[in-house]
Order: C-alpha cells, then structure tokens, then sequence
C-alpha cells in the first residue's frame, strides 16, 4: 500500500497554499466537499501527479485548531539551507530557531523548523 498525503485542517485557504507554496509545494487541484469543505491538494513538483499534502477547509471553522501533543511534522529538503531561509525569511517566515546539526554534533545532517499559520511543525533538512 503506497502512501498517499499528509491532510492538516486549516483556517485560512490562500494564507496557508501562500505558505506552502513558499516552501516550495504547488496547488495541484481544488474539490469542494458539497457546502461543508474545501480540500486544497498540494505536492512537490518532483511528486508528478501524485498530491502529498491536502489542506482542508471546514467552511464556518475559523477558530483555531487544537494541533495536539502527539503530532510531530513533515520534512522537506533543501540544498542550502541558509539560502532558502533567506528566501522564506523575504516572505516573513522564520524558523523556530536557528538551524542546528542533528544530535547537537558539528556534521551531519543541518536542520530547522518552521510552523504554517495554523501552527503545524515543518522540518527543513539540508541534504546534498
């Protein structure tokens, strides 16, 4: 069984595709869910046809979302990390902290996180 998307509820439909576009995703469709929702499909361009991330917006939601204690993130990759959060930074988006070597050692694998304007946890991974 392949795995298909990750959904998050969000509040807010062009703030969050502005986001995730930001980071590099792109819209790939919209469906209405008759007059209850809006599913918002969205993948990497190296995704093909295949949606990765489906934001979905209850019509009449617009308080928050309790994001909970057992939800970790999602993980995309960069090449250069500083240079890519210069670009988001250009958009207003700033990591939690700055990046940082995973296991607080000098090499390996730089990461950072980011959080979507519902509150959702993005890991940026810098990779080769």
């Amino acid at each position: 069984m392949p795995y298909l998307h990750t959904c998050y509820r969000i509040t807010d439909i062009d703030r969050s595709v502005a986001f995730y576009e930001a980071l590099g995703f792109k819209e790939f469709r919209r469906s209405p869910i008759g007059d209850e929702a809006i599913n918002v499909f969205m993948n990497m361009p190296e995704d093909g046809d295949e949606p990765r991330l489906e934001l979905t917006y209850n019509i009449g939601q617009d308080e928050a979302y309790d994001v909970g204690t057992g939800y970790g993130h999602i993980a995309i990759a960069t090449e250069d990390l500083d240079a890519r959060l210069a670009e988001l930074s250009e958009q207003g988006i700033e990591p939690e902290k700055p990046p940082y070597n995973v296991g607080g050692s000098s090499t390996g694998s730089r990461i950072c996180f980011v959080r979507d304007p519902d509150g959702y946890r993005i890991e940026i991974l810098e990779r080769d």
